[in-house]
């Protein structure tokens, strides 16, 4: 059911009950920029982020704002079915090893630059050296392809209601998004007013026109982050796949998803060709496949999109958090976290209270996320959590 606030200048149509209030404020900005386009849309697993809520979809017309994108560019979840029907504790225990001796977590990147087969090319008709931030940290981006990163993202071995073993991997474009979205936010505050409209500063919603020079490189390079983020992922893919046939034997692929949740592409939306910017919310056109995971004790979905226009054709991109990361650090109980994943018989990576802002508690019920928007997808698996790698 969608409530929708007629407060602002454009409506804001949200797919929860409620809003916390700093992330409410964020969204009453959105609704108040003066290129925004028909309405914001906010998800149900919607939280505060910077500039712009997590879970939010804004569609600007002619400007892009960097910090509607955020700073992991491309981030985004990645699964495949496999023809797999079980794996019994111990094989699962080997491989999760293996993917840690193969897989750099955290703040960790590989010791020796990776090929550069494994590098996505640049967007048609446009030269690396065009790419001024992407140029300059090339090199130190093929340290970092194949790594999973901290926070959130995740490498998870599942159980589908489908009755196959699925894998699933959580991760963006790593320290070179950062850089990128950090070089194109200062120069968009810079240039505030000057190039197009003037956004107050304690938004953090300055934009560049998609038509200017800076513009145009934004979305150059923002690109191929998506692309970089979207090798990343299948890197990844690659080298656990190549390991779980080694401990589980051959078996084949029968589908490969992807779907990225931080990016700004133009489509035409309500007559007008417009920038829409998703935050933390991934696209849901009619039939597209997609990725709502929830968090590491509970399960995860595989959804087709119903193209809902008042969504801007999106959906969640996850569960959401239900506490900030200090938060569920302070306030969660380790013992019962530990205990609540080990019933379930779960391989998890809850080690000692530093990791409880990933812990289950952490995170809101993806059962009611899912039900929140049953307007904007159908769900076709359901996968269990059987064993989970974290940074």
């Amino acid at each position: 059911m969608v409530t929708i606030l007629a407060t602002e200048q454009v409506p804001i149509k949200l797919w929860l009950d409620t809003l916390d209030g700093e992330a409410l404020a964020q969204a009453k900005n959105l609704a108040n920029l003066p290129f925004v386009h028909s309405h914001v849309a906010i998800m149900p697993d919607a939280h505060m982020g910077y500039g712009m809520p997590i879970g939010g979809i804004m569609a600007a017309d002619g400007v892009v704002v960097p910090n509607a994108v955020g700073v992991d560019i491309g981030c985004g979840m990645c699964a495949v079915q496999t023809s797999l029907r079980h794996i019994d504790t111990g094989r699962l225990k080997k491989i999760l090893g293996l993917i840690r001796k193969s897989v750099p977590v955290g703040f960790m990147h590989h010791r020796k630059k990776q090929g550069e087969e494994f590098m996505p090319d640049p967007p048609a008709g446009v030269s690396l050296d065009e790419l001024t931030v992407v140029r300059r940290e090339y090199d130190s981006a093929r340290t970092q392809v194949g790594t999973l990163g901290g926070g959130n993202h995740f490498i998870e071995i599942q159980r589908g209601d489908d009755g196959y073993i699925w894998l699933m991997i959580h991760s963006g474009s790593r320290n070179l998004g950062l850089k990128v979205a950090t070089f194109y936010n200062r120069l968009a505050v810079e240039l505030n007013g000057r190039l197009g409209p003037e956004i107050p500063k304690k938004w953090q919603l300055a934009c560049l026109p998609a038509d200017s020079d800076e513009g145009r490189a934004y979305l150059r390079e923002m690109n191929y982050c998506v692309d970089f983020a979207l090798a990343n992922r299948k890197l990844m893919m690659d080298r656990v796949l190549a390991l779980l046939d080694q401990v589980a034997g051959p078996f084949a692929l029968e589908r490969f998803i992807n779907i990225a949740h931080n990016y700004a592409r133009l489509e035409e939306h309500f007559g007008k060709n417009v920038y829409v910017h998703r935050k933390g919310a991934t696209s849901a056109q009619r039939g597209e496949e997609g990725i709502i995971p929830g968090s590491q004790g509970a399960p995860s979905y595989i959804v087709r999109g119903l193209g809902n226009p008042d969504s801007f054709c999106s959906c969640s991109h996850g569960a959401g958090r239900r506490l900030g990361r200090k938060q569920a650090q302070r306030s969660l109980d380790l013992k019962k976290e530990r205990r609540a994943l080990e019933r379930q018989g779960i391989l998890h990576a809850i080690r000692g209270k530093r990791d409880l802002d990933e812990a289950p508690g952490a995170y809101k019920d993806i059962d009611q996320v899912i039900d929140s928007q049953r307007d904007l997808v159908e769900v076709t698996v359901r996968l269990r959590p059987l064993a989970v790698v974290k940074g």
